[in-house]
């Protein structure tokens, strides 16, 4: 397992994390005891860096890590949760400095602990970046001891953007993977110039770029690759990346050539991410031992070619960015 550096945090983390959203629900029946052995397995293959949410199986998620890591002991991993979501209906007239608090102190019971490593509002409305009150309930959560760090989790690379003109804002977290690599043109670049820790979601396009999906791949009722791949539920483009779901199947065949042998699509999909130098961690989910364990490995696989990413980026211009490119 490589390292990296937080962005301003100054803590350093594996470059591969955790992603608990699939031990927490809407991605089908994840059973405690496959949660909790995919979690170890991250851990002990030198994972240091677990990102959760509140709403994660209304806490389920952040439930299940408590308990892998008092049972294990000794140093704790970073983790990293997010709030807002909670909101009925999510609108940014909710994001008080009542709201807040009232979500992170449910987090620091469901996890166990008394501060937070890293609060993310989770993908507020846009509206919210604007709103300076909202950054500054955050800060005051810091003076009271309630969190360390806080950052924002969005859905559009200007969100990005204006979230990191807040000097107290550690980390973005934000999609990016070889369907999605807008981020890539500027907001990696600021990010890096501001000292933010860039954490990257859905790396795998909902399990597209494992390469293990076809036309005939059926999906549980309660997992969101059934039920929100036109934005039903939340944004679309967390389901899929946003890609319209047979354009990704040909495009993966694509891919398929450029893998080699000894390294899964997966894998292969992770190191695209860790070619920059501006991501702090990746954090694809699993769902099992064998999962977390296949993913760990990728931040040890060598550099990829240029040759590859220019075919990559060929591929992204060409099959993918006029579904993708402009919407986020």
């Amino acid at each position: 397992m490589q390292y990296r550096t937080f962005g301003k945090t100054g803590r350093t983390v594996s470059d591969i994390g955790f992603g608990a959203w699939a031990i927490g629900g809407s991605w089908g029946d994840v059973s405690e005891e496959d949660a909790r052995a995919a979690l170890n397995a991250a851990l002990d293959a030198g994972t240091t860096f677990i990102d959760t949410a509140d709403v994660y199986g209304d806490g389920r998620s952040e439930k299940i890590i408590a308990g892998v890591l008092k049972a294990r002991g000794g140093e704790r991993p970073y983790v990293a949760t997010k709030a807002g979501r909670r909101l009925s209906p999510h609108v940014a007239e909710g994001y008080t400095a009542e709201n807040l608090t009232g979500f992170v102190e449910r987090s620091l019971k469901n996890l166990e602990t008394d501060c937070l490593d890293l609060v993310q509002l989770h993908c507020p409305p846009t509206e919210v970046y604007y709103r300076p009150d909202v950054f500054e309930a955050m800060e005051r959560m810091i003076e009271a001891g309630k969190i360390r760090h806080y950052g924002v989790s969005v859905e559009k690379v200007e969100e990005g953007l204006k979230a990191i003109a807040y000097p107290g804002v550690a980390s973005v977290q934000i999609i990016y993977n070889i369907f999605r690599q807008r981020p890539a043109e500027l907001f990696f670049r600021e990010a890096k110039a501001k000292d933010v820790a860039v954490i990257v979601r859905v790396p795998l396009a909902s399990g597209l770029l494992t390469g293990k999906m076809s036309t005939d791949t059926a999906f549980a009722k309660d997992d969101h690759r059934a039920f929100n791949r036109h934005g039903e539920a939340f944004d679309k483009g967390e389901t899929f990346a946003g890609v319209p779901y047979d354009v990704a199947l040909s495009a993966v065949e694509e891919i398929r050539p450029l893998v080699w042998e000894n390294e899964t699509m997966a894998q292969f999909a992770l190191r695209y991410i860790l070619m920059s130098d501006a991501v702090s961690t990746v954090i694809p989910g699993a769902k099992n031992a064998a999962q977390a364990k296949g993913n760990a490995q990728a931040s040890d696989l060598p550099a990829l070619s240029a040759e590859t990413m220019a075919a990559l980026r060929a591929l992204y211009e060409s099959r993918i960015a006029p579904h993708v490119h402009h919407a986020w």
